[in-house]
């Protein structure tokens, strides 16, 4: 049971991150490269019926947003929680490879935007980050089992 709860706290914690880490990146990249003058991107609407109309440059933050979210939340996950760390980086980029498919669904977008982030995006940002958190968990076991500590 104890086990349980940690992994469903930290894959609450994964995807709060993921997402902290997300929203950030989204937000960083309206300011660093605004939409064209007139057009207001927090409406899905506008977005939907002019996503044509934004330059390429324009997808490099989401992009960004949605593949450090899912890095961090899966590094965490792999990092900390009791289940096997590609297991727990799984759930999470489950959880955002769905919200890719929502957005994209709901919004669309160009065709190799649309490829580059569903394909490159989740999975592979989440093997990356449950191998770095798992080579760490190991390590930090290796330490402790090594001075004669355990693992709380």
């Amino acid at each position: 049971m104890k086990d349980s709860l940690r992994n469903m706290a930290w894959i609450f914690v994964g995807i709060v991150m993921g997402s902290i880490v997300n929203l950030c990146l989204v937000s960083l990249g309206m300011v660093l490269i605004p939409p064209p003058a007139g057009l207001d991107l927090s409406d899905p609407e506008v977005l939907k019926d002019n996503i044509k109309l934004l330059p390429p440059k324009s997808f490099l933050f989401p992009w960004l947003a949605h593949a450090l979210g899912t890095l961090i939340g899966a590094f965490l996950v792999a990092r900390y929680a009791a289940m096997k760390p590609f297991v727990g980086a799984t759930v999470i980029a489950a959880f955002f490879l769905n919200g890719g498919l929502m957005m994209v669904l709901s919004v669309g977008g160009p065709k190799w935007f649309i490829g580059a982030d569903l394909l490159l995006a989740y999975l592979p940002m989440a093997f990356i980050g449950g191998s770095l958190g798992g080579h760490l968990r190991r390590q930090s076991l290796n330490a402790h089992s090594n001075t004669g500590m355990t693992r709380q």
